[in-house]
């Protein structure tokens, strides 16, 4: 028996069984033509969706010669040819669906300039667009799409330094702006190997072109790999001598106080109140900067998330007498209609569901994971995916109720990309 037969006698559409999973609906098509293969974190949600255990799910994926291909409930009258490239043609329209998104953003008469100092390799323009490109990043919900455009960005960058062209400095600042995106982009993915290669190599590249700030940044992004894994001291090591650097840098910059939400988080992890209480404060500072430095790309803190940041802090110290209220003004504060993103949201919703947990309310949990989970399905952020999973962990006796049972089994099938 075959995914596609396996799925038939479950009565499942291919819509219904990537509803359950949480991927598109052709992905479901490719798996079941054998083109592509599910990542272990699908493999998962798979398993349970089909009623499989993981060693019969690498049975039912053995591929079928079949060509045969649902496509809007119907056999595909032309399925694709074996020679059909689906990353490339990918990767082709992802380039130019996200270039001319940000060279829209621009006036007309400065679009063709633009474009052509790029391949100049003009350091202005490298830089400009870098920006464009943070712009696409924090508004697309698939994080991914922007990274065929990084990759052709840094070539064009490797070229213009290899034949000196333009301020070599210059160049190396915009080099480190775009291994942070890159970096960002690959941690949203939960690729935190890839994540850290890439901050390892934006600070090697500040550190020449003399950028504390830029620096700074990278450290601190650097540190966000370390308490994803739960290396909470590692990563604290790593906020101090950020903080150095950025002292070091404009302080016209909101650096140095983006360092201290990041701080608080390590203290919070490591259960000293009064440190995380003081690092909080200090990031509250960033209000007095008389001008807006707070959205340069590479840095993108404004204090705009502070009271998210602090409920999410009194949660994990447990101290949910001080998160609630503030988590219900951030909510109030990320509504999508506003235009915020749905991973912020999401964080959110998935702060309020663990305080849920944590009294051991069914119900909290379940209104607000069931949100939080229809907007990591939505927006495939593995950042989301790794919060909702921590959830799961605070659940213990919650998991005999059934509806958050089937809360977990949701978040179970959550994929990444």
């Amino acid at each position: 028996m075959g995914l596609a037969k396996r799925r038939r006698t479950l009565g499942y559409s291919q819509e219904e069984l990537a509803h359950l999973v949480g991927v598109d609906r052709t992905t479901i098509g490719r798996w079941e033509s054998g083109r592509i293969s599910p990542q272990p974190p699908q493999r998962r949600g798979l398993a349970i969706a089909l009623g499989v255990s993981l060693q019969e799910l690498d049975c039912l994926l053995t591929p079928s010669r079949a060509p045969v291909q649902e496509i809007t409930g119907r056999q595909a009258d032309n399925p694709p040819s074996a020679g059909d490239s689906d990353e490339m043609i990918r990767r082709e329209f992802l380039r130019i669906l996200t270039v001319s998104g940000a060279l829209t953003a621009l006036p007309v008469e400065e679009i063709e300039a633009l474009t052509e100092g790029v391949h100049q390799g003009v350091p202005s323009d490298f830089a400009r667009m870098n920006r464009h490109l943070w712009q696409v990043y924090q508004l697309t919900r698939a994080k991914g799409s922007v990274y065929p455009v990084i990759r052709d960005q840094l070539t064009q960058l490797n070229e213009a330094l290899a034949g000196h062209r333009g301020n070599p400095g210059l160049l190396l600042h915009a080099a480190s702006d775009l291994y942070q995106l890159a970096g960002e982009v690959a941690f949203d993915g939960n690729r935190y190997s890839d994540a850290a290669a890439s901050y390892s190599l934006a600070a090697s590249v500040s550190k020449d072109a003399k950028a504390y700030d830029l620096w700074a940044c990278a450290l601190v992004r650097h540190a966000y790999v370390d308490m994803g894994e739960q290396h909470y001291p590692q990563a604290a090591q790593v906020l101090s001598a950020a903080e150095q650097l950025a002292h070091r840098g404009d302080s016209n910059l909101s650096t140095r106080h983006w360092v201290a939400p990041v701080q608080a988080e390590t203290y919070a992890a490591l259960g000293d109140l009064d440190a995380c209480e003081r690092a909080m404060e200090r990031a509250e500072k960033v209000r007095d900067l008389t001008v807006d430095s707070g959205d340069s790309g590479w840095l993108r803190f404004d204090g705009a998330r502070l009271a998210e940041e602090r409920g999410s802090r009194y949660v994990r110290l447990g101290r949910l007498d001080l998160a609630e209220g503030v988590l219900m003004t951030a909510l109030a504060q990320t509504g999508l209609a506003s235009g915020h993103s749905y991973r912020r949201r999401a964080a959110v919703l998935t702060d309020l569901a663990a305080i849920g947990a944590k009294r051991r309310d069914a119900e909290q949990v379940v209104v607000y994971g069931e949100e939080a989970l229809r907007l990591a399905r939505a927006s495939g952020s593995g950042y989301v995916a790794r919060r909702l999973r921590a959830l799961c962990d605070e659940f213990g006796s919650l998991s005999r109720d059934p509806r958050v049972a089937g809360l977990g089994v949701g978040i179970a099938a959550l994929s990444t990309p």
